[in-house]
């Protein structure tokens, strides 16, 4: 019974997965995407308290030769150690840039683009609980952040309406206390909807 169910299951799997035969990339051609990942660092035990995370939306509109704008936001949480205790420090920005496609396959089954977006947005420091829990007070005050960040970013087509993306980058922001550069490495899936 179970060696029929497995075969079944893999059955329908070939059977409902979406056939690579469609175009991809045209002009006005919509997707969502979601990412998440690493920032400034992989995590390992030794340095987990220093580490952060982030995560996002956008939309991606392709124009011609499979170039796109996208329009997003996105959450990112960042550590700082004190004593025996962490400091988060979250922000929240909104994106909007331009990538563009320097290497492509002939079916364009995977791709790789260089982005540049703006960013702009919140900053908050132990979200906004100045009053640490020795006594101390952090002085650092929440503030608007703007700035950019540059993008590399290959999709890979696991079907005509899935795309499965890794991503580089690197944001530049002013009006944070903590630091201006902050490197991201995450994974994501775009939804092809129109």
């Amino acid at each position: 019974m179970k060696k029929s169910s497995i075969i079944l299951t893999f059955a329908l799997c070939l059977v409902f997965i979406d056939q690579a035969y469609a175009q991809r990339c045209l002009p006005g051609m919509q997707g969502i995407q979601v990412t998440g990942g690493m920032v400034d660092g992989f995590y390992s035990s030794d340095n987990k308290n220093e580490l952060g995370y982030y995560f996002g939306a956008s939309m991606a509109t392709y124009t011609r030769n499979a170039n796109k704008w996208v329009f997003g936001a996105e959450f990112l949480n960042r550590y700082y150690p004190y004593k025996e205790d962490r400091i988060p420090v979250s922000q929240f920005t909104a994106e909007g840039g331009y990538y563009l496609k320097f290497l492509s396959d002939r079916n364009k089954v995977v791709l790789f683009s260089l982005g540049g977006s703006a960013l702009a947005g919140y900053e908050t420091s132990n979200w906004g609980e100045k009053r640490l829990f020795d006594g101390s007070t952090l002085r650092d005050k929440d503030s608007f952040i703007y700035g950019g960040a540059i993008t590399l970013e290959m999709e890979t087509y696991l079907s005509d309406r899935v795309v499965l993306l890794l991503t580089g980058r690197e944001r530049i922001l002013w009006g944070t206390s903590t630091g201006h550069f902050h490197t991201q490495f995450g994974l994501g899936l775009k939804f092809i909807i129109d």
